[in-house]
């Protein structure tokens, strides 16, 4: 018998693996393409993330060393940060004149960015108000008008249409000579002082032949690089070395100090009575760094009545090398005590100083309106009674004789020019350059500065003229110093580069009562005249005045502008760092 076989189909199923495997496929496909772009998308996010952390930490190591450099802390040419594991590398070049660069480059998983920084160097000089006047002091007659605040270290004086917007202080003013001082010449010894912990402050001990108040102080010192102000102390004597109690506390101002030796003149924030026969103690607290320190001219053996030490705030203070030096330094005590006067009408006293729209501080005030208190000792005439008050101590000029010799010293390496120099209405450009003789700048001409100048005569500025900074100045400032008289008349214009911000300083150095005269026109301007007269006339208009004394008349006026305050010149002794640019590279 036969047996029926079936056929076994071994291809059973293979159907629907092929399907499923098609499917995979298919699923893979689409997976793929969907899981892709989110990778991607994750890996450039990610790479997004590393870039923008690079930037920040690029920009943290440009602010970390921007920060040293303008507060004096150590930092090389070369620094390196590290944040969260990663780096920034931080170089500063110089560019060359007065321009520093720093750049730094952060990285972040080796991704990297670049940020730059470029700074100029400038005196730091700071106006801070829209007159300030020595022991000459000011006077406001005919419609006068400072639009700004006054501090005089002389009286401030006035008629009834006298006017000034802000606070009016006629501080406490020092002795016209100094009550101590040692040495005059080239020193014998230089002592530096700021540069390691042991040597980073000096002090000098003292007595005073007459009782009077403490008003400031003189040192005849140097800087190397740029050091941070320093303090200056005046403390009792304790066996020998300088005591802990602080009588009066001042701030020796990096920017006055240059890289020759100069008188500089410290101010302190009280007037302390000093008593004969009692040895106080000068002391500089200085900062360390062995590349931006202070240096000072020294003596040996030439006071009598003290001696120079060297040490350490709160540590040890030993004699110096050679031992018995004595520095160079001076003391002035009170001289003449604040005022601010108006003229008396009769026994009726109607005739004030005009308006005074802030306060009036001063030792005495006379016949006198403000809006604000009136802050004296005794007084009489004014339309409110006094409030006291401590007097207003004496504040130093913002520019001192160093300053005005580096400047000198920039002008004449330009080179010399011998002779009257004139300009007419063809123009000129002149800059940096000393002139042994006149500047005269008349006719409807224009003088383009495009470097500071020294001129060793007298400066006339008149005929619809113009003195003006070139435009490389941008926001920068410029000064003309001279040794005789300026005159600015006749619509004459003194003004910056055209960029907001710039100035154009016009100094002189005379002592005369003529010192300086602008009548009519004037610009963007700052006159400068600490030891002679500035007289301002004929509704002349100007941004700042310094000057030993002050006459404004005839309807004119400064007014102050808040940008004073940090004036940055382009030339001169470095003090401070201006930003020119900010940005990645």
């Amino acid at each position: 018998m036969l047996k029926d076989f079936k056929k076994i189909n071994k291809q059973k199923g293979a159907a629907m693996l092929i399907s499923i495997v098609f499917f995979l496929f298919i699923s893979l496909a689409i997976t793929s393409g969907l899981v892709s772009p989110s990778v991607r998308e994750f890996k450039n996010a990610n790479v997004s993330l590393n870039s923008k952390k690079s930037f920040f930490l690029s920009e943290s190591g440009s602010e970390d060393a921007f920060y040293r450099l303008i507060k004096n802390k150590p930092i090389g040419t070369t620094e390196t940060i590290t944040l969260d594991s990663n780096t920034a590398t931080t170089s500063i070049t110089s560019l060359g004149g007065d321009t520093t660069q720093i750049t730094s480059l952060g990285d972040v998983s080796n991704y990297e960015r670049q940020t730059s920084i470029t700074l100029s160097t400038s005196t730091g000089v700071s106006f801070n108000y829209g007159v300030q006047v020595g022991q000459g002091g000011i006077n406001l007659t005919g419609s006068g008008t400072v639009n700004g605040n006054v501090y005089a270290n002389g009286p401030i004086t006035g008629d009834s249409s006298a006017i000034i917007t802000g606070t009016a202080i006629s501080a406490n003013s020092p002795a016209l000579a100094a009550e101590e001082t040692n040495g005059s010449g080239v020193p014998t010894y230089n002592v530096a002082f700021g540069n390691a912990s042991a040597t980073q402050d000096i002090a000098q001990s003292f007595q005073v032949s007459v009782e009077s108040p403490l008003n400031k102080i003189q040192l005849y010192i140097k800087k190397t690089g740029t050091p941070s102000n320093a303090t200056v102390k005046i403390v009792n004597d304790n066996a020998g070395n300088p005591g802990t109690t602080i009588l009066a506390t001042g701030t020796l101002t990096a920017s006055l100090v240059t890289t020759s030796y100069g008188w500089v003149d410290v101010t302190f924030n009280s007037n302390p009575l000093l008593d004969t026969g009692v040895t106080y103690w000068l002391v500089v607290d200085a900062g360390t760094s062995s590349t931006k320190y202070y240096t000072i001219g020294a003596l040996s053996n030439t006071y009598a009545d003290g001696l120079g030490k060297i040490g350490q705030v709160g540590s040890t203070w030993n004699n110096t090398t050679p031992s018995g030096l004595d520095y160079y330094f001076s003391i002035y005590l009170g001289g003449f005590t604040g005022l601010i006067q108006g003229n008396s009408l009769s026994q009726w006293n109607q005739l004030h100083v005009g308006t005074i729209s802030g306060s009036a501080q001063a030792h005495t005030v006379n016949y006198t309106n403000a809006t604000g208190n009136i802050y004296c000792q005794s007084g009489t005439g004014n339309n409110k009674s006094c409030t006291y008050q401590d007097d207003p101590v004496y504040v130093a000029f913002p520019v001192s004789d160093a300053n005005m010799t580096e400047w000198k010293s920039e002008a004449e390496a330009g080179g010399v020019y011998n002779g009257d120099y004139s300009v007419g209405w063809a123009g000129a450009t002149l800059g940096p350059r000393k002139i042994v003789g006149n500047l005269t700048v008349s006719g409807g001409g224009i003088l383009t500065i495009t470097g500071t100048l020294w001129v060793t005569g007298n400066i006339v500025l008149n005929g619809g003229a113009e003195i003006k900074l070139a435009s490389s100045y941008g926001t920068n400032d410029g000064v003309i110093i001279n040794d005789g008289t300026v005159v600015i008349s006749g619509g004459g214009h003194a003004t910056g580069s055209g960029t907001a911000g710039s100035y154009l300083m016009m100094l002189s150095t005379s002592s005369s009562t003529s010192a300086m005269s602008v009548s009519g026109g004037a610009g963007a301007v700052i006159v400068y005249a600490p030891s002679g007269t500035i007289t301002i006339s004929g509704g002349a208009s100007l941004k700042e005045a310094t000057g030993y004394k002050i006459i404004v008349s005839g309807g004119s006026s400064i007014t102050y502008e808040s940008g004073l305050t940090n004036n940055n010149f382009s030339s001169g002794p470095s003090g401070s760092f201006a930003v020119e640019s900010w940005g990645e590279k």
